[in-house]
């Protein structure tokens, strides 16, 4: 069996993140920069190893530049010392079109095992002859677990951002040849 490389295509890809404000609505946040790099075997995406995922800290956009900067500082991401998000895949589980993805997730210097769901699209070859996969992922993190603890009580007792954070991707990957 050979080693195939795939690599992002950021054109075709995304990556959202969801968390409760004052826990009455949610806000929808997205990084611009980010990177994956998978090996498999052949095509074979059970066979998935050196999984590496990595987004850009100073490229968070939630739509209201004041809340990014708060987001980059020192009270949440900290991005003068923590500039990315890494996650390094340590085993897949295949169910069906359904699979698990377990992995070691750091944020702000701080790592915790994580699992993420993975739903396989299936490959396709687009106009310019290159071979792409996709898939989507979904996951679900405790922000305060990774240190990213500011927070603040309104006048009637509500929080102001929730703890729970949901993120999901949208990944087309590029086979090397």
């Amino acid at each position: 069996m050979a080693q195939v490389k795939w690599i992002l295509d950021p054109a075709h890809s995304e990556i959202s993140f969801k968390v409760k404000h004052l826990m009455i609505s949610t806000i929808t946040g997205y990084f611009k920069n980010f990177n994956l790099e998978v090996t498999t075997e052949d095509e074979d995406f059970s066979t998935a190893s050196n999984i590496i995922f990595t987004a850009d800290i100073d490229s968070i956009d939630t739509k209201n530049e004041q809340r990014d900067a708060h987001l980059k500082s020192a009270e949440f991401f900290n991005g003068e010392e923590h500039s990315q998000i890494k996650f390094v895949g340590t085993g897949l589980h295949v169910e069906d079109e359904e699979s698990k993805l377990k992995g070691e997730l750091t944020i702000k210097g701080i790592t915790h095992h994580v699992k993420v769901k993975v739903e396989f699209g299936g490959i396709a070859v687009d106009p310019y002859g290159q071979r792409k996969a996709g898939f989507t992922v979904q996951g679900k993190i405790s922000r305060e677990d990774f240190g990213l603890m500011w927070n603040a009580v309104t006048e009637a007792g509500s929080v102001v951002v929730g703890d729970k954070v949901k993120f999901s991707g949208e990944i087309q990957l590029i086979k090397q040849e």
